[in-house]
């Protein structure tokens, strides 16, 4: 007897073309061009910078009390402005990660993040430290560093492009960096130690 030919297992159902195309338009929008990123660190940058120096100004007004005390008080306690930093990147990191914005939602994103990180570093060397004076030499090195990795990110071309074209271009550069690096370091600590102590008699003063 001949046996009979066997029936082909079913195939699986295929997936609504409405499902897989949203899929396809969600992967397809999360997938950030090199100048989309490039966007949006310069607008990170340029939100950390202008919070650091805002915060700098209005932290020296009122500690030579030429603008009312504007500081946060809880239970007798001096609320830092670092604190308001954390949670806005505690906010702002769940966002980008749960709701991933694209087109201005990221670029809104992307200034909250630079404010953030701005009132967060501008007091680094307070929680580096677990305390001591506002105007400690490590928040502007902290600063700084971090200036330099968003100024990358927001201006640099790709690694690949970058050595296989200007790698005489890069050497230059990273020299330049080198001494003004080192000529920052000598500068600021010349300035600080002449500028540091009349700042934290300033800052010892005013304290509540």
């Amino acid at each position: 007897m001949s046996e009979s030919p066997r029936a082909n297992p079913p195939s699986p159902p295929a997936a609504p073309a409405d499902t897989a195309s949203g899929e396809q338009r969600a992967t397809t929008a999360h997938k950030l061009p090199r100048e989309t990123a490039h966007r949006l660190a310069r607008r990170a940058l340029f939100a950390f910078i202008l919070t650091f120096i805002l915060a700098r100004v209005f932290v020296f007004l009122i500690m030579s009390r030429r603008m009312p005390n504007l500081y946060f008080f809880l239970s007798g306690t001096h609320v830092h402005h670092l604190n308001y930093g954390i949670f806005l990147l505690a906010a702002v990191g769940g966002y980008s990660v749960f709701a991933r914005p694209t087109g201005r939602a990221a670029e809104f994103t992307a200034l909250l993040y630079g404010m953030a990180m701005g009132l967060t570093f501008d007091e680094f060397g307070m929680w580096l430290h677990l305390g001591g004076s506002y105007w400690q030499r490590a928040s502007v090195d902290a600063v700084i560093v971090v200036m330099a990795v968003l100024g990358l990110v927001a201006f640099m071309r790709s690694i690949r492009r970058f050595e296989a074209r200007h790698f005489r271009v890069f050497l230059t550069v990273g020299l330049a960096l080198a001494v003004f690096a080192a000529v920052l370091y000598l500068a600021g600590a010349r300035l600080g130690g002449e500028v540091g102590p009349k700042l934290r008699d300033l800052e010892a003063a005013s304290s509540p």
